[in-house]
């Protein structure tokens, strides 16, 4: 009966098109919820993040489904099986494709045993692929479908937070100096301090020698008495009237203000106000740009398609008469009316601040949910020098939606200049100096969305590098909107869409990042390629010329293909040919047709090409430069894996990262998360579960000394392997329990309702990585 009132909800909007309702499964339930003001949530997700849950689950959060079945790696094998099988083992002389090659003394199953077959990691790109295999075809319509079994259908990740939270009257003030809670006796929250300390709040953390880790850098803590670590910060003092008093301890650590401006207490920048995100909301923020570029795009289109219609009645009437003409000359006389009733645009484009990108400046992609601050910071320290934000999705950020807009939040060490040693020509005009390492990633679907976002924020951030348009996004959510990917089929299109933010975007360069194609086997990227660049034919027509693009990024995957197989680098390498063409053609692009005002072409004069796609090491990193030709090269999965890839690109070789190494860059990067969400209870549970998220593709790296060949591949998947002490092979392990462990070195206990369920369990595994 619960089940059949369940299906009779209305299913919940779509997190990317709030407009359009999530057909299926017809189960979900939108639950609306008063917030009382007071209350701190969570971190939320963002919506590509809800897109992602939903294309692999099928369901919402908090809809209770059976859970997977763990797969069975291997059964034990006893003793005399292995020594009888022992006369039969092959020795290893050649490398198997597929599988990573673990040297026999660090096998748990020896070459030749029973247990080996079995031992092999499941492939976890093919599952991910699998997710078209599974769509609706013509003849299953209207067929009911089946549920599905045997997948991660559900991680909701719980609640981390206090049995009953203390009022912010008291979070931060002395004990007998709270302040004025607006809510009186109807507040929900605890007003006594030490009942809440006593048996609301859970007990100090022991990790990091129990003193809090943000009080120690700082002097002072910023979630006061909810601080998990409180005890280190508090002190008890006497008062006047021989009481004792509950107070906080604040000191100077003498940290000094950042020389750069904009930067918040806490280390960050591009923090949106409240206030910005509520006249957001209420759509008090005007963005004139965008508005009368999207009335101009309107009007020259219909514009000109009348006078394309002109053209070809014109070309037809006097293909029916007696007089034979020039076609070369009809093409010529209809370039010449189609000018001659051209709208000008309203303004042309500011002139863009220079860029950079060189083989020195090695690219962090895009990663949604892992991509988040804390994981940039820690790349930066091993060497990134350029790094974006998690994808945002272009309406929620004009909505002023808080989770959108968090993604656009970084670290000040982003705002600091990337690398800078050209070998050839110095690039005209650039001062690394006035550079960022930080860009934003954004995903829209239609024109005006797109120029919306964009001039909103170059508005607001002041610390942007570049505004990237996602071209290459695979989630089928994005994609049936007509955005990310899809727009790889829509390409005039999605050129009006790079003009048009070029023109709303100031100074701030304009990117992209496609993929090769939304189909195997039937590139299209080349083609897209040379349209963004040289202009496409209607542009030409009404005397256009390029989009403007300051950089492209070729991912060498189609969207259907996902993960799968290897990334094409010679495609990639073809395309990095007809930039370069363009790029040393420079200024001699000027001719009868294309006459076109300077600010309207890429900033320097060229465009930067930058190849993606399976670099898991410095030796990749280089040979596809070499080979490809490509400027830079944007590294994703190879950085989820092991971080430290960027420090073999500046040192120029293999660094095997002992355990006890590795383990630092867990507690570092659990320092920056705390940092980012804070030291109480909430910040502890949101910390914990991006580290596992990270811990969920760093337990895939496998250490260079137990490898039999190298250079490593980032498809190969390993035999079931032991480490050379047991820390190594506790972060080697599969086991999201093990991942758990190690949080709990930093973290302590996880809280009683705090759930985890590794994305890999699903059939989406390699969703998040770039896109």
């Amino acid at each position: 009966m619960a089940e059949q009132e369940q299906n009779e909800v209305d299913p919940p909007p779509n997190p990317l098109e709030p407009a359009i309702g999530l057909q299926e499964p017809s189960e979900l339930t939108s639950v609306k919820k008063v917030a009382h003001p007071q209350d701190v949530h969570a971190a939320e997700d963002s919506a590509v993040t809800k897109a992602e849950k939903y294309e692999r689950h099928g369901v919402a959060d908090g809809i209770e489904q059976s859970p997977s079945k763990r797969r069975k790696l291997g059964t034990h094998l006893k003793d005399e099986d292995v020594l009888k099988d022992e006369d039969a083992r092959p020795t290893p002389t050649e490398r198997q494709k597929g599988v990573a090659p673990i040297k026999a003394e660090f096998l748990v199953y020896p070459p030749g045993s029973k247990g080996e077959s079995n031992a092999i990691v499941a492939d976890d790109d093919a599952a991910e692929g699998a997710a078209h295999v599974q769509e609706t075809r013509g003849n299953d319509r209207g067929k009911k479908k089946e549920k599905s079994r045997g997948q991660n259908t559900n991680r909701n990740f719980g609640a981390s937070r206090d049995e009953v939270g203390l009022c912010s009257s008291r979070a931060k003030n002395p004990e007998f100096s709270p302040g004025e809670c607006l809510y009186g006796d109807s507040c929900r929250f605890e007003h006594d301090l030490r009942k809440y300390l006593k048996t609301w709040k859970r007990e100090d953390l022991a990790t990091f020698g129990g003193v809090c880790p943000i009080w120690e850098m700082k002097g002072r803590c910023d979630v006061g008495w909810k601080c998990r670590f409180v005890g280190s910060h508090m002190k008890e003092k006497d008062a006047e009237d021989g009481k004792k008093e509950l107070m906080l301890i604040e000191e100077d650590r003498g940290s000094g203000e950042s020389s750069l401006p904009g930067i918040s207490e806490n280390g960050t920048i591009n923090e949106v106000s409240t206030q910005a995100k509520k006249d957001l909301m209420k759509r008090k923020v005007e963005t004139p740009k965008a508005d009368k570029y999207t009335e101009w795009i309107e009007t020259s289109g219909k514009e000109l398609e009348k006078q394309t219609h002109r053209n070809a009645e014109s070309r037809r009437g006097e293909a029916s008469g007696a007089k034979t003409t020039d076609p070369s000359a009809n093409g010529e006389s209809d370039v010449k009316d189609n000018r001659a009733r051209y709208t000008e645009p309203p303004f042309l484009p500011s002139e863009k601040r220079r860029i950079y990108f060189g083989p020195e400046t090695p690219v962090l992609a895009p990663l949604t949910t892992q991509g988040n601050l804390p994981f940039r910071r820690l790349c930066v320290g091993l060497g990134a020098q350029v790094t974006y934000s998690e994808m945002a999705m272009g309406l929620p950020l004009i909505q002023g939606q808080k989770s959108e807009w968090a993604l656009m939040r970084a670290h000040e060490s982003e705002a600091t200049s990337p690398a800078y040693k050209p070998s050839g020509s110095v690039v005209a005009d650039y001062s690394n100096a006035k550079d960022f390492k930080f860009g934003a990633q954004i995903a829209a679907n239609k024109p005006w969305q797109a120029f919306k976002t964009t001039e909103i924020l170059t508005q607001l951030c002041p610390y942007l590098r570049v505004v990237d348009l996602n071209c290459g996004c695979p989630i089928d959510l994005v994609y049936r909107t007509g955005a990310g990917s899809a727009l790889l089929d829509s390409q005039g299109k999605l050129e009006k869409i790079v003009r048009g933010m070029n023109a709303v975007s100031g100074e701030v360069p304009i990117t992209v990042k496609i993929r090769m194609g939304t189909k195997d086997n039937k590139p299209n990227a080349l083609k897209l390629v040379d349209r963004l660049v040289y202009g496409g034919q209607e542009a030409l027509e009404i005397g256009g010329g390029p989009s403007g693009a300051a950089a492209i990024t070729l991912h060498g995957r189609s969207r259907q293909q996902r993960y799968t197989k290897n990334a094409d680098w010679k495609y990639i390498s073809d395309c990095a040919a007809l930039i370069k063409e363009y790029n040393e053609r420079g200024d001699n692009l000027s001719d009868t047709v294309r006459d076109v005002d300077g600010r309207s072409q890429p900033a320097n004069g060229r465009v930067y090409f930058l190849g993606n796609g399976d670099c898991y090491s410095h030796i990749d990193y280089n040979v596809h430069l070499e080979e490809a030709k490509v400027d830079s090269i944007m590294v994703a999965r190879g950085a989820l894996i092991k971080p430290w890839i960027f420090e073999e690109i500046q040192h120029g070789q293999y660094i095997d990262k002992s355990a006890s190494e590795r383990l630092s860059m867990v507690e570092q990067y659990v320092r920056y998360g705390l940092e980012t969400w804070g030291s109480d209870e909430i910040g502890i549970g949101t910390t914990r579960r991006f580290l596992l998220e990270w811990l969920s593709f760093a337990y895939r790296y496998v250490p260079l000394g137990i490898l039999e060949y190298l250079p490593p591949s980032l498809q190969d998947r390993p035999p079931a392997w032991r480490g050379r002490n047991g820390l190594e092979t506790l972060l080697g392990s599969d086991n999201y329990k093990d991942w758990i462990k190690i949080s709990e070195m930093f973290l302590g206990p996880a809280h009683k309702d705090f759930n985890f369920q590794p994305k890999h369990k699903s059939n989406s595994y390699e969703i998040e990585a770039e896109g």
